[in-house]
């Protein structure tokens, strides 16, 4: 955060002091106050109330001759792979990126060489899937042998040694059917540590249940009886949840209820814990409900769509589950409300030509796509999420910013993000088709 800005702030009291972290009604803030280093930390006692919202469609516009992109000193960003619309990224292993092109239904591997400014080999992996976005490797490890790819309907695999540029043989259906009729299409799967279950994430069918109709307390404890707390039913059914079964697709359960739409879904290196990146529902104002990252408890219930973040009742479903009011999880971290985090993953790397200081690794980072529902924008960046101790602190801070050319118009929108085999963070923007290399230019210090 530059000087001028954190003296700014601290008179006007929206940073707290000696912190340099904007809090309040400052931390809602919109695309103007963004800068690489500005941090924020939204809380639950400065929710505003439900309101009529503002709407800011968002013109994607070609990118303008002066535009760039900043991110904090001693990093450096630049085009990395142009591509066809990317959206999720992922590592394998042997350090290859794997990226899906959703609307193409293609997935593309990307080849890198440590430090180098453009990928080694950009190829096809797989084509002819049903807007993919997923991507996992079973079993997890340094030699997997099948890659796994989420359809928006179906989970599919196809045999997979280190090194292959293609797929080296057909897909095999995993998971037949996925609920997928209208709604939030991405599809997320990540494996358990010991391989043992594969978790899929499937979003909502509708902003908040308009359509699944209503039961009776004595229906609704019957259902969840089967279901999980808090699950949805009728054409919300299996949905708004993640799914755990095993790497067959069998014994399939529900793992957690109630996340509107989990799209990026990943573990927390070194252990068993469960994220997601989740987008919140619409509609009750430029500045509710926040988004939000989340560790991913089993059983939890995180609200959706009768309450959110807690016991906070969506007036749309007033007095419909009074039972449900202090059995929500209440979320991690609370980003900037309809800024749409998309992609997640958490650095790692300890090494190599681009590698960040050593005070990154254990935190993570999330693209967020953009708002829409909004009359001041939000979004349209990459964020760190930064941890302690291995745990959440509740503060996201500033990393990639530029995307948005003004008020009317953005050149860029982020998605996946991955960490590069060199230590770079890998970004893919669907909007302008390219994927992003930042790297630190001064190494691993």
């Amino acid at each position: 955060m530059s000087v001028p800005l954190i003296a700014a702030l601290l008179a006007s009291g929206a940073v707290a002091a000696g912190t340099g972290v904007l809090t309040g009604a400052a931390a809602w803030g919109d695309w103007t106050s963004d800068a690489p280093g500005v941090t924020r930390k939204l809380t639950l006692d400065t929710l505003p109330e439900p309101m009529k919202p503002g709407v800011a469609l968002p013109a994607v516009v070609a990118r303008p001759a002066n535009a760039k992109l900043a991110v904090p000193p001693g990093f450096a960003v630049a085009e990395f792979a142009k591509l066809d619309a990317p959206r999720q990224l992922r590592t394998a292993p042997n350090g290859d990126v794997f990226a899906s092109e959703t609307a193409a239904g293609r997935l593309k591997l990307i080849r890198t060489t440590d430090g180098a400014a453009q990928p080694a080999t950009v190829s096809t992996f797989a084509e002819g899937l049903d807007q993919p976005f997923g991507v996992a490797f079973w079993p997890p490890g340094p030699n997997p042998q099948w890659i796994y790819v989420a359809n928006t309907n179906s989970v599919v695999r196809f045999p997979y040694r280190n090194g292959d540029l293609k797929a080296r043989g057909p897909a095999e259906t995993i998971v037949p059917s996925i609920a997928s009729s209208g709604g939030h299409s991405t599809r997320d799967i990540v494996f358990s540590p010991d391989g043992k279950r594969l978790f899929l994430s499937v979003g909502s069918g509708s902003n908040d249940a308009e359509h699944m109709g209503k039961k009776s307390p004595d229906e609704a404890k019957a259902w969840e009886a089967q279901h999980g707390l808090g699950a949805a039913w009728g054409n919300e059914t299996d949905r708004a949840d993640v799914l755990v079964m095993d790497p067959m697709g069998q014994r399939r359960q529900v793992y957690a209820t109630g996340i509107r739409n989990c799209v990026s879904l990943i573990l927390q290196p070194g252990t068993d814990t469960l994220w997601c990146a989740t987008n919140e529902r619409d509609l009750l104002g430029d500045n509710l409900p926040p988004d939000y990252v989340t560790r991913v408890r089993p059983h939890a219930f995180y609200g959706w769509p009768w309450y959110y973040l807690g016991a906070h009742e969506d007036p749309r479903h007033a007095g419909e589950r009074p039972d449900l009011k202090d059995k929500v999880t209440t979320p991690d971290v609370l980003i900037q409300s309809h800024s749409a985090p998309l992609g997640m993953t958490f650095y790692t790397a300890r090494g190599g030509p681009a590698a960040f200081p050593a005070d990154y690794r254990g935190d993570a980072f999330v693209g967020l796509h953009g708002s829409w529902n909004r009359a001041r924008r939000t979004g349209y960046k990459v964020v760190r999420i930064l941890m302690k101790d291995g745990k959440p602190t509740g503060e996201y801070q500033d990393f990639l910013i530029g995307f948005v050319a003004n008020q009317a118009g953005v050149w860029g929108r982020p998605v996946g993000v991955a960490v590069a085999h060199d230590g770079a963070l890998l970004v893919a923007d669907d909007a302008g088709g390219i994927v992003w290399r930042v790297a630190h230019v001064a190494g691993g210090k």
